[in-house]
């Protein structure tokens, strides 16, 4: 049963970011018909931005994570009782041994980076040291390394990427639109009426969009390494336990933000869950996750 709920949010994964990349295509192609009747050179400008963007944020991302989130690594004889964990699981999941971070904040949460498993790390806060115990860190420890395992931390970078390629063509479209852009403005206008709506609302839907795809990817990972978790602990108490009191906690991880807040085990800006609903959250609901964990 575990192995085929894998399977189905791979597939489902892999479905997602399909529709993700031809979204980027289409508001390329959207913002060269608007301004030009030239669909052409959008897809072009959209081929070059991505051919940019993507590179740089594939592989400075991880770096950029852990900075953004103030994480500092450790050695084993700082925290022996992590350490030793996050070795036994690696193990485990058949993976190199992940750098170990701590992040000092009181806050309990946790997140994972690296493109692969060579290039893993995983990263707690103190306030997750401090409030779970062994049973329950292992549980969360265990879906850190599952996302590194799944290749989770790769698939997060490129659809973080593609939604700042998104932001960048949606808002080079709405600049040329509020001046007035385009090479058709004199009166010598050819488009197509039907298709210029299509690439009005592309300009301007797109973001939106790309945020819940975005999303449904991110939703469906956590389901992915909760399963994952379980696979490797042979136990689905720890997780649930330590998720009942991640979620419990009301404080926000102080240094993260919404471009990061994917990348955690837990919703990090609890103030903020509160106003969305539960549609437009990083994360599925915490108790959906603990109803699949019990009924493994």
């Amino acid at each position: 049963m575990l192995y085929k709920q894998v399977l189905q949010n791979k597939r489902k994964t892999i479905m997602l970011v399909t529709l993700f990349s031809i979204l980027v295509l289409a508001i390329g192609w959207g913002i060269g018909y608007l301004f030009g009747n030239d669909p052409y050179t959008g897809l072009i400008i959209t081929i070059i931005i991505l051919a940019i963007y993507l590179p740089m944020t594939y592989f400075t991302a991880s770096s950029q994570v852990l900075s953004m989130a103030g994480a500092q690594e450790i050695l084993k004889e700082d925290h022996p009782q992590l350490f030793d964990i996050v070795e036994e699981l690696s193990l485990a999941a058949r993976i190199p041994m992940p750098k170990v971070y701590i992040v000092n904040d009181p806050s309990p949460n946790a997140f994972a980076t690296g493109i692969k498993p060579k290039k893993g790390a995983v990263s707690v806060t103190t306030g997750l040291l401090e409030k779970l115990n062994r049973e329950e860190l292992t549980g969360v420890v265990a879906h850190e390394i599952g996302h590194i395992r799944n290749y989770d931390i790769r698939l997060m970078t490129i659809c973080i990427a593609l939604v700042g390629v998104v932001a960048i063509l949606a808002n080079m479209g709405s600049r040329m639109m509020l001046f007035g852009g385009g090479r058709n403005r004199g009166g010598n206008n050819k488009q197509n009426p039907i298709l210029m709506i299509v690439a009005l609302l592309l300009v301007i839907l797109a973001p939106l969009a790309a945020q819940f795809v975005q999303l449904a990817v991110s939703r469906n990972r956590e389901y992915l390494a909760d399963a994952t978790a379980v696979e490797l602990t042979r136990n689905p108490v720890g997780l649930i336990n330590a998720l009942r009191k991640i979620s419990g906690d009301s404080h926000d991880v102080k240094r993260a933000n919404s471009t990061t807040a994917s990348m955690y085990i837990d919703m990090p800006l609890k103030k903020e869950r509160r106003k969305r609903a539960s549609l437009l959250s990083t994360h599925p609901p915490i108790e959906s996750r603990i109803e699949r964990l019990e009924n493994m």
